[in-house]
């Protein structure tokens, strides 16, 4: 019969319970009797022994402690750091989420303008769920493709339409769920870069502005920054506000990916004086943004919305949604067709998106992740003879070019990222966006931690990242045969019937 050695943490916790105490005295003996040094340790075994005192006498919340003592707490101690132990120690290049290893990698090596070339293979599956780019017989060179120019407002003859040169924008986010410095430096780098940044919800953008960059203002369902006393739109602290040169277009957003059918969350640790006065909020309090927009209803009510911020703005407005149940998303369609009023551009946010804070059951469990969102909205907008009626842009987990790519051949026009620029400006993924505990210094307002944030340095990175993930995908648009984004279809995709996309496309849903 074979032994096991089996600790008993019950037997173990009693022995130390009454080891420290001992040992307390026999090193205070020691002092008095051997040598006056060992009243150092007595010190700390007297601190050890009042802290076990209060574990299993004074605090009642934790009933481990209670019952372990000081032997308890070492719990507490794995389980805090059991994040980064997993993240450097025990989990491969493959199994991390939200990013895994290699992903980051690959975002990480493109900032520093290293080359991202591979060894000896794939460390993909390979199996039948993986969607996969097809490439022609006879591919073509990268002099042969044609600019990359998106124009938003052409369609319907915007005064004020504005021209991206580059498929990229960053992403929605405010000054609020980002310090100042991480502002300053995507800002930098969006300027260095020669690509869109939005501003994301949070009110005038005070430091979106300094940098000089070009602008996409949001609009969340709170209109910080432009809003009446009642919480709707005042028209005129729009006019005002696009009057700056750096703000070239407007976003209304419906939904954002990460929490579907939830406002804006800015948790009260991150609200800081400035932040109070720019948001009209107050400190101490988590600002809890409506879930909808006070002057949509309905879906009539929704496209006159949109129809008034074009005409009060005479910028290029486009709205922001996830896709949930799809004959909503084919009744608003139906909706600007009658009208004959439609958004510029539509921004297709993946339920896998991120955010600064979001309810945990939001985050993992509503809305339909980006691709087949995506490929459902290009296939109703043509399905309804519109689809050149506006420019699709596509968010959501858009960190690397393999999956951009995948986003262009499913109807996209424009990718959108926010966490790519951040993984880019050296963000760890220590999560703790919404703690106002940022170890980078990126998602905190905090000095001392936003200090290890160089502008100049990220801001040559963020560049960096967006010539290389250009670079990649004019690699693979040149392997597919294709001059132009515009090109890519659906049929440059293999989609295996067991992926998750395919189940989507195939069933109505």
């Amino acid at each position: 019969m074979t032994g096991k050695l089996v600790v008993n943490l019950h037997k173990l916790a009693r022995f130390t319970n009454i080891a420290i105490p001992l040992l307390t005295g026999l090193f205070f003996l020691a002092g008095l009797r051997i040598s006056f040094y060992f009243h150092f340790i007595t010190v700390a075994f007297i601190f050890l022994t009042a802290l076990n005192a209060f574990y299993r006498f004074g605090q009642k919340g934790h009933s481990l402690l209670r019952n372990f003592g000081i032997l308890g707490q070492g719990r507490y101690i794995l389980e805090s750091i059991g994040p980064e132990l997993r993240q450097y120690l025990f989990l491969n290049d493959t199994e991390e989420r939200p990013f895994n290893r290699n992903e980051r990698s690959e975002v990480y090596r493109k900032a520093q303008d290293i080359n991202s070339a591979s060894s000896f293979g794939s460390q993909k599956n390979f199996d039948s769920t993986e969607v996969k780019v097809r490439h022609a017989l006879f591919p073509i060179r990268k002099k042969d493709l044609k600019p990359s120019n998106v124009t938003f407002g052409e369609e319907r003859g915007c005064p004020n339409p504005y021209t991206l040169k580059r498929p990229f924008i960053i992403s929605a986010m405010s000054f609020g769920a980002l310090g100042e410095r991480a502002v300053r430096t995507f800002a930098r780098g969006a300027k260095q870069a020669g690509i869109l940044m939005n501003t994301g919800e949070g009110g005038y953008p005070k430091y979106h502005l300094e940098e000089g960059c070009d602008l996409i203002f949001q609009m969340g369902t709170a209109k910080f920054g432009v809003r009446d006393d009642e919480g709707r739109l005042d028209d005129q602290k729009l006019r005002d506000l696009v009057a700056n040169d750096s703000i070239k277009m407007v976003e209304i957003k419906f939904s954002q990916g990460a929490k579907p059918g939830k406002g804006g969350l800015l948790p009260k640790e991150k609200i800081t004086d400035e932040i109070s006065a720019l948001r009209g909020v107050r400190k101490g309090e988590d600002v809890v943004s409506p879930p909808s927009h006070a002057e949509c209803v309905d879906i009539e009510s929704a496209v006159s919305f949109i129809s008034h911020v074009q005409e009060v703005s005479q910028l290029p407005v486009g709205i922001k949604l996830c896709m949930g149940i799809s004959s909503e998303f084919r009744g608003l369609v139906s909706e600007m067709k009658r009208q004959n009023a439609f958004p510029d551009w539509i921004t297709i946010d993946g339920s896998e998106g991120g955010s600064g804070a979001a309810p945990k059951s939001f985050m993992d469990r509503v809305g339909i992740p980006l691709f087949p969102g995506l490929k459902r909205a290009n296939n109703i907008l043509t399905e309804l003879g519109v689809r050149n009626r506006l420019k699709i842009v596509a968010s959501g987990k858009l960190v690397g070019p393999g999956r951009q790519m995948i986003a262009l051949c499913l109807g996209a026009d424009v990718i959108c990222s926010a966490r790519g620029y951040m993984l880019a400006a050296g963000c760890i993924q220590a999560m703790q966006c919404g703690s106002n505990t940022c170890p980078i210094g990126i998602t905190t307002h905090d000095p001392d931690l936003q200090r290890g944030l160089d502008i100049d340095l990220k801001a040559t990175r963020i560049k960096n990242y967006v010539d290389n993930l250009e670079h990649d995908i004019e690699e693979l648009l040149c392997s597919t045969g294709c001059r132009s984004i515009s090109e890519l279809s659906f049929d440059h995709l293999y989609v295996p019937k067991d992926s998750t996309l395919h189940a989507y496309v195939t069933k109505p849903n």
